[in-house]
């Protein structure tokens, strides 16, 4: 069983910042934001048509840039779990709940 593409996300969102701030290398952390991306953009565009991965894509970059500004007001740890869980409810949404059925 493939693991859903809303754990890909979230797990990465959360994954990539705790690498970045435990490692203290940013880019290693980028890393693992990139990966996770990559892994279910791939899976998006196998199973969404192009708009519904191109908006999803958006959907998980934006959450990363959000992150930034939205730590200053509410903290790191509220901001990320906010991001990742708006991303993945999107993914679930969008593409997990579609391709199981």
């Amino acid at each position: 069983m493939a693991i859903p593409t809303s754990l890909i996300t979230a797990g990465s969102l959360v994954g990539g910042w705790q690498t970045a701030r435990r490692t203290g290398v940013r880019p290693l952390g980028g890393v693992v934001l990139a990966a996770g991306g990559v892994l279910a953009g791939r899976r998006w565009a196998r199973t969404t048509s192009p708009a519904v991965t191109a908006g999803l894509l958006g959907t998980y970059l934006g959450a990363f840039g959000l992150s930034h500004p939205l730590a200053g007001r509410i903290g790191a740890w509220p901001s990320v779990l906010v991001v990742a869980a708006l991303t993945a409810g999107a993914s679930h949404v969008l593409a997990d709940r579609r391709a199981e059925g």
